[in-house]
């Protein structure tokens, strides 16, 4: 395996459309690191330039230390795994994970050798006799995974893999993947624009908008100390809540309020998530109404409209002991608020 480098990459379109705009990263020999922002972020457009199926318009691609910017996809020791898995219908399970081996020109022992055992690895060893046709969508996203695996690569590209699966499938490759990575060693970069796959799989993410990386670092660190207010809106689920207000040096005043030791701004956001909001007695400082209660076994998603209209999201253990049109007082754990200046959402620290 190998680290993938990527130095002040760009990639511009027609019309003056930035795709990429001044990119670095770097992805560690034998890590997994996921880009993940909305769509039309840049994410794809990066894997597309590593994989070879984009030329950049300026920058540097490297991977094992070796400059690969302009070199074709067949000369980069790449794997890529596309979102649609493209397999060819006509060919069985054990033809689609070999193909790239038999265009490589491999011994056919050799090459059946590797295709059982990438096949073994990834549990349809007994579907290579198969179609596409007759493969339910995890079945087919494992022979594409497996196609890759035969390559044996420096690094492997993954493009949304599993968006076309259902939600429990999706959570079963999800810890398929992360279980593959560990045997293997092998070194990953992963798009998707879901947060929550980001944060399950990924040692690290990286978070983009409008072609830029905004943040990069482990899962929980972006989620504990997120740098502006665009990366704690997009990490977490249910998304972070926001309130408008001001801070005064050692308080945060709005709609709520709260300890919030970030010197004097004229004008703030307090952002908090929805495991730290406390809800009590409406005789609290801070009163709602209680729009919707969600229960979800364990816990409970208790959305709230304060008297000034923003809307809010709590989080609490078990069942809720509101119900809708309820009115409590919510207030924000001791130390648990962060906030960002207004306009351009800097963490204010």
């Amino acid at each position: 395996m190998a680290a993938l480098s990527l130095s002040r990459l760009v990639k511009h379109f027609a019309g003056g459309v930035i795709g990429v705009d001044d990119v670095t990263l770097t992805v560690g020999d034998g890590a997994f690191t996921a880009l993940v922002g909305p769509s039309g972020c840049g994410k794809t457009t990066i894997l597309r330039c590593v994989a070879g199926l984009e030329e950049p318009t300026s920058g540097e691609v490297r991977i094992g230390g070796r400059d690969v910017t302009w070199l074709p996809p067949r000369d980069r020791d790449v794997a890529m795994v596309f979102q649609n898995y493209a397999l060819y219908p006509h060919l069985t399970v054990a033809e689609n994970i070999g193909f790239p081996l038999k265009v490589r020109k491999t011994a056919p022992v050799e090459a059946a050798r590797r295709v059982r055992q990438a096949a073994e690895l990834l549990e349809i060893g007994a579907l290579l006799d198969r179609k596409p046709a007759q493969l339910s969508g995890g079945q087919r996203q494992r022979a594409a995974l497996a196609r890759a695996l035969v390559r044996e690569p420096a690094l492997f590209l993954f493009d949304e893999p599993l968006s076309n699966l259902d939600a429990q499938v999706r959570a079963q490759t999800r810890a398929e993947l992360v279980a593959l990575h560990r045997r293997l060693g092998a070194t990953m970069l992963y798009v998707t624009h879901d947060q929550v796959e980001a944060m399950t799989m990924a040692q690290s993410v990286a978070v983009m908008a409008g072609g830029r990386v905004l943040q990069e670092g482990p899962p929980m660190a972006l989620y504990r100390e997120p740098a502006s207010l665009a990366v704690a809106r997009f990490i977490g689920s249910p998304s972070i809540n926001t309130v408008a207000g001001r801070t005064t040096g050692t308080r945060f005043e709005g709609a709520l309020a709260c300890d919030a030791r970030v010197g004097a701004c004229t004008a703030a956001v307090l952002a908090v998530r929805p495991e730290h909001l406390v809800l009590g007695p409406a005789i609290d400082a801070s009163r709602a109404s209680v729009v919707l209660v969600e229960p979800l076994g364990p816990e409970s998603l208790v959305r709230l409209r304060l008297r000034s209209g923003e809307d809010l999201v709590a989080r609490v253990p078990g069942e809720a002991s509101c119900r809708m049109g309820d009115e409590v007082g919510v207030r924000v754990a001791p130390g648990a608020g962060l906030c960002f200046r207004a306009g351009d959402g800097a963490r204010l620290a």
